[in-house]
């Protein structure tokens, strides 16, 4: 019997897509795969999604570092703005099949928590979210100083809801390896492409620790 269900955030609850205008590429004159390149690079990532940064400020800086010529203090406080517009619209523009879906799991006393990789600017606006008031728990990597696909990550979330492995579902994107992690600690795991798809090289990676597939959220209600 499921008493728990664990999700992902990125492109599982949310999308942090990019405007038509004054995107964090716009500002400093990069094309979007390029800004990617350097604001997202894998060393960087993983540095402040461990919350080893300590202020929203610092995470520009050492974005702005990363890219090879000169970024003012003016477009780095735009850079700051944009960002945190770009989470902030995300997590308040949630679609409404998926809160239906979690509207349908709290009418079932069904627990729901939160397990996502993600750094200060991340989670700066979750309280502020159209999904927050469904969670009973949020486990956000830069409080805790673990990673996905970390089986630490998993326990101790489980540990906060008070259930077993075999109790629990864990549904993302399979970004991370985090349908991996979950399944090494006993969950159930299902694997969303409801809000992205993947190429055929990616799913077919992801989808070997994947127990269920989706590609509506509403589907996962047959797995509960």
């Amino acid at each position: 019997m499921i008493k728990a269900i664990y999700f992902d955030l990125f492109f599982t609850l949310i999308t942090p897509a990019y405007g038509k205008e004054n995107n964090e590429f716009d500002i400093v004159n990069l094309s979007m795969s390029e800004w990617e390149n350097y604001a997202e690079a894998d060393f960087l990532y993983e540095e402040r999604a461990l919350g080893l940064v300590k202020s929203e400020v610092e995470i520009i800086e050492k974005i702005a570092a990363n890219i090879p010529f000169y970024i003012s203090d003016i477009q780095k406080e735009k850079l700051l703005i944009a960002r945190e517009n770009r989470m902030k619209m995300a997590l308040q523009n949630v679609s409404e099949n998926i809160i239906n879906v979690l509207k349908v799991l709290k009418s079932k006393n069904i627990k729901i928590g939160l397990i996502s990789n993600a750094d200060m600017i991340d989670c700066k606006y979750w309280k502020q979210s159209s999904l927050a008031p469904f969670f009973d728990d949020t486990i956000f990597s830069c409080n805790v100083g673990l990673l996905k696909p970390n089986e630490h990550i998993y326990e101790l979330a489980m540990q906060h809801l008070g259930v077993l492995p075999n109790e629990c579902l864990f549904v993302g994107d399979g970004g991370s390896k985090e349908l991996y992690g979950a399944k090494a600690v006993g969950m159930k795991t299902v694997f969303t492409e409801a809000l992205e798809t993947k190429s055929s090289e990616k799913r077919n990676s992801i989808i070997k620790n994947a127990d269920y597939h989706i590609k509506d959220f509403a589907e996962l209600l047959n797995y509960i």
